[in-house]
């Protein structure tokens, strides 16, 4: 009698009845349907007309991102592979097989739709105890865009390319002239180069009125934003995270520098929780006067450092600076002081204990580290469903424990 299990691939039925009994009653594509059968969708139905055939509903398509961003799938063609070999993808789809092109669609279309969304699992999050707002931490990262980098337009560039088709189209007229050649190739040629030339003004104009040096040629909005080893062409990733780690406020901007950024966050941590945050904990990129003015005056605790206290609130070392003793705001007084002090220095120390991990998990598992879609208001999309997929995910882990 051989002590082997039995092995037949081949065997015509592999699955049981029900999912259920395959993966277990509390797996995270149960959870995602339970939670979308709860949502308001009338957002993502009335972005339809009633006109055209018939469509994938919403739900599942929803149910399908939601459950692809929680487990790191960002791809709409690798998800079309996965719902058909993916057994919790299988569940959610009800045995649709939605393809790439529908998946891209949906991802697209629904971007207020999905800000509902997201604020209606807030409201279930803060139901259930979470999203608490004593403390709230805020910080950005950089996150890449789905652009080449050297395919950038600069006015050099855009001058040398007049100059080089003017050239050409000059060569091929004297070819033409002369019978030399094609004449009738020679024709289509100088046609399009002569068509690049009336476009080369309108180029050249939109990247004047956008300030910029360098402009990329495959998606405008993306920006050459500093970060750790030089330049990158991306976005800004910003999320306001409450002290158990859900994430109570998320947008993209293509800004360089974040000091204007604390504010908007903080007005859409009011909006979404209906609330306004005890404590607000950032780094200094995102200090300004300005700011912590208007979060004083709005009965906010700030911690939010200067440079120079940032430095010495890292290293114990005061930066000896002429005039760096000499503060005249008595906000940036009562400010440094605060966070000099014992107290002080434990809230802000709960900063990267709080924010950082978040984009930790965002970028290292839930494949954020480069955006699929191209223009600001796309990618603001793609965000919103990586922090939803997010703050389901805490809300799973949150039940199961």
């Amino acid at each position: 009698m051989s002590r082997f299990l039995s092995y037949a691939p081949e065997q015509a039925y592999l699955l049981p009845p029900t999912v259920k009994d395959e993966l277990g009653a509390d797996h995270l594509c149960f959870f995602i349907c339970r939670v979308v059968a709860h949502l308001d969708l009338s957002g993502f139905e009335q972005a339809y007309s009633v006109e055209g055939g018939e469509l994938y509903h919403p739900a599942m398509m929803l149910s399908v991102w939601l459950y692809a961003y929680a487990v790191g799938m960002t791809s709409a063609r690798r998800l079309e592979q996965r719902v058909v070999e993916d057994l919790g993808l299988r569940y959610l789809a009800g045995g649709a097989k939605p393809d790439n092109w529908a998946l891209s669609a949906f991802r697209r279309r629904h971007g207020r739709a999905l800000n509902d969304a997201f604020t209606q699992v807030l409201e279930l999050a803060r139901g259930l105890g979470m999203g608490k707002l004593g403390r709230v931490a805020i910080d950005s990262a950089r996150i890449k865009a789905n652009a080449c980098r050297d395919r950038v337009e600069t006015e050099p560039k855009l001058r040398h390319e007049r100059a080089r088709l003017r050239r050409q189209v000059r060569r091929w007229q004297k070819a033409c002239d002369g019978d030399e050649g094609d004449a009738g190739g020679m024709a289509v040629a100088i046609a399009e180069a002569e068509q690049k030339l009336a476009e080369l003004p309108r180029r050249l104009e939109q990247l004047r009125k956008s300030g910029l040096k360098k402009r990329s040629r495959t998606d405008p909005d993306a920006r050459f934003l500093r970060q750790r080893g030089g330049y990158e062409l991306g976005y800004t990733g910003e999320i306001a995270v409450s002290d158990d780690h859900l994430i109570v406020a998320q947008r993209v901007t293509h800004n360089a520098s974040d000091n204007h950024s604390l504010q908007p966050l903080v007005e859409q941590v009011e909006q979404r929780c209906g609330a306004s945050p005890g404590e607000v904990l950032a780094d200094s990129g995102f200090f300004s006067g300005e700011n912590v003015r208007e979060l004083e005056r709005r009965g906010i605790g700030v911690y939010v450092p200067d440079s120079a206290l940032a430095h010495e609130l890292n290293t114990g070392k005061r930066a000896q600076r002429a005039g760096c003793a000499r503060i005249r705001s008595p906000h940036l007084r009562r400010l440094r002081q605060k966070l000099r002090s014992p107290a002080g220095r434990a809230t802000y120390g709960r900063r990267k204990a709080v924010v950082e991990p978040v984009f930790g998990v965002l970028k290292q598992q839930r494949g954020m580290r480069q955006f699929r879609t191209r223009g600001l208001a796309k990618v603001g999309i793609e965000f919103t469903l990586a922090t939803l997929a997010y703050n389901l995910t805490r809300i799973y882990a949150r039940q199961r424990a």
